[in-house]
């Protein structure tokens, strides 16, 4: 191979190389970090006078054979259930709504969606703090002003229910901007003389949404779909800054079990195994959900 063609063909490696190095040690050095943790002793001490010692699987055993992190697991799963099945809903809704709009106020709607989406995750949930108070929030307010009398100063975030209902109500809230967009994006790749066809035909809008829009779209809904539930799945932020998992445990989600125990009770090593599993749940489930989406792409 000549120079200049052997110069051509390293060019797009070479370009992706600086990439490709930042990632490795800006993601690749804290998990293999945390996954040597989760297989050492490491505590307060060994955190300022090292000499960690190689405990091999005993952290997982200590994880996997308490109830409490079952019940956690049981809880992430129905906390991911609930937001990506409203995300997606409300996102499709609001994607096909916006196919139908004129110009300017499509142009206006997606302005709006852009900027929820751009807003920084704290002030947001600072807002939603602010919205769900006890005295001076608003929603109590407008719900006393409806009738309803037993909001007059209800505390929303000291019950279970009632606190996790705003968390989801805060994550779709951040979460739906982006689907919306992009499932949007998508709608409009579908020709639009396919609708028309259908329309000519009878069909109405559930039966064009199953047999044209679904089929065309859904390479880019089952991106949408998993980025979602990734995103859903290690939520830690909004959770840790509006509850801190409470009350009690009712909004402890893995993420923040994790950050808990590693933080409250000085167990880095069960903190690092947590993540772990946490991380080794959320590949289990994609893999599971591509295996079942490549499988029903083969029989068509």
């Amino acid at each position: 191979m000549s120079g200049p063609r052997r110069g051509a063909t390293l060019r797009p490696y070479l370009l992706v190389a600086p990439t490709v190095l930042g990632g490795a040690l800006l993601l690749g050095y804290p998990l293999v970090r945390n996954l040597l943790i989760s297989f050492q002793h490491y505590g307060m001490a060994e955190l300022i006078r090292g000499g960690a010692s190689f405990v091999g699987l005993r952290n997982y055993r200590t994880v996997l054979t308490d109830p409490e992190f079952w019940e956690v697991v049981r809880r992430t799963f129905w906390w991911t259930l609930v937001n990506v099945v409203l995300i997606m809903v409300i996102g499709t809704l609001v994607a096909l709504m916006m196919r139908r709009l004129g110009r300017g106020m499509r142009i206006l709607v997606t302005s709006g969606l852009v900027l929820a989406w751009a807003s920084p995750v704290i002030a947001t949930t600072t807002v939603f703090q602010w919205l769900f108070a006890s005295r001076l929030g608003i929603v109590n307010w407008v719900l006393v002003r409806l009738g309803f009398t037993s909001f007059e100063g209800y505390s929303w975030l000291a019950d279970g229910t009632a606190a996790f209902t705003v968390l989801v109500l805060l994550v779709v809230w951040q979460s739906v901007p982006f689907a919306a967009i992009t499932l949007h994006s998508a709608l409009l790749t579908v020709p639009e003389e396919l609708y028309e066809s259908a329309r000519l035909d009878g069909a109405g809008a559930w039966r064009i949404f199953q047999s044209i829009t679904l089929p065309l779209v859904r390479p880019i809904f089952g991106l949408v779909l998993c980025l979602e539930v990734i995103w859903v799945f290690r939520c830690f932020a909004q959770i840790w800054a509006v509850t801190r998992g409470g009350p009690g445990e009712a909004t402890t989600t893995l993420p923040v079990y994790a950050y808990r125990v590693a933080q409250s009770l000085h167990r880095y090593d069960l903190g690092s195994a947590v993540s772990t599993l946490t991380v080794l749940i959320l590949v289990a489930v994609l893999i599971a959900y591509f295996r079942q989406m490549f499988r029903q792409e083969a029989d068509r």
